[in-house]
């Protein structure tokens, strides 16, 4: 019984600050104007390479004379940091905005209420999980893909694809990886100062380079390069974004 009630004032704890935080969510959102109704959000989630990812489609974006603002960590954010980071993106002329959105944020309800455009999943990694059960951390996922974004972009060589192959795009799911996966990685090469990839993009084969040295970059380039593809951007412009980006 005593565990019983404890799981019960858990739950009605855990409703009570869900609920203050969509309403300060919409607090937030009338303060500053509402920035969201003239940008679109690309929201990258997953256990690692988000930060990378963010900033390989930063340069893409630009390459494309987009107004881009980023907005990547691996910590989580504040929420009025994030309505603020908006705004400021709103003012300075962006119409797109890319944030990192870690999994305690989605748990925390930090974007509560923002229309997601694109929202893409890096991987899912059990081994680097901190704070969080696979359960929890998959069901705080979920609710990045229950926002309904326009497209989604999955891992199809992440170990759990299955499970969260469910996610979906109201306007189309584009994945990638090596094999059966609509950006797919034919073959790679490792360098002692970058990375390189030859991927089939929009029905051709391209080769793509980055600074970022290692296997993972190589995941982490067909990434940026399939949400690229749902934005339909020009296979040139993604070759020449990805090897804009030097970490140092």
């Amino acid at each position: 019984m005593k565990t019983r009630d404890n799981s019960r004032a858990k739950n009605k704890n855990g409703g009570l600050k869900a609920k203050k935080q969509r309403i300060k969510a919409k607090i937030l959102k009338s303060y500053y104007g509402n920035p969201m109704r003239d940008m679109k959000l690309i929201a990258i989630t997953g256990t690692t390479g988000k930060v990378i990812v963010a900033h390989y489609v930063h340069e893409i974006l630009r390459e494309t004379g987009e107004q881009v603002a980023v907005l990547a960590s691996d910590q989580p954010f504040k929420m009025g940091m994030l309505h603020k980071f908006l705004s400021d993106a709103w003012k300075a002329g962006a119409n797109y905005v890319i944030v990192t959105v870690p999994a305690e944020d989605l748990r925390d309800n930090v974007f509560y209420g923002l229309p997601v455009h694109v929202a893409a999943m890096t991987n899912f990694l059990t081994t680097k999980l901190r704070d969080m059960e696979p359960e929890e951390y998959l069901d705080s996922e979920k609710t990045l893909f229950d926002m309904k974004p326009e497209y989604a972009v999955l891992n199809h060589d992440d170990l759990n694809y299955d499970t969260f192959s469910e996610f979906k795009g109201t306007k189309g799911t584009v994945s990638y990886g090596q094999s059966s996966a609509d950006v797919k990685i034919l073959n790679s090469k490792l360098y002692n100062k970058g990375t390189e990839a030859t991927l089939s993009l929009n029905s051709d084969i391209v080769t793509v380079a980055t600074f970022v040295t290692g296997e993972t970059a190589v995941s982490y380039m067909a990434c940026a390069a399939a949400i690229a593809e749902a934005l339909e951007v020009d296979n040139d412009k993604i070759v020449d974004g990805l090897a804009n980006y030097n970490p140092e």
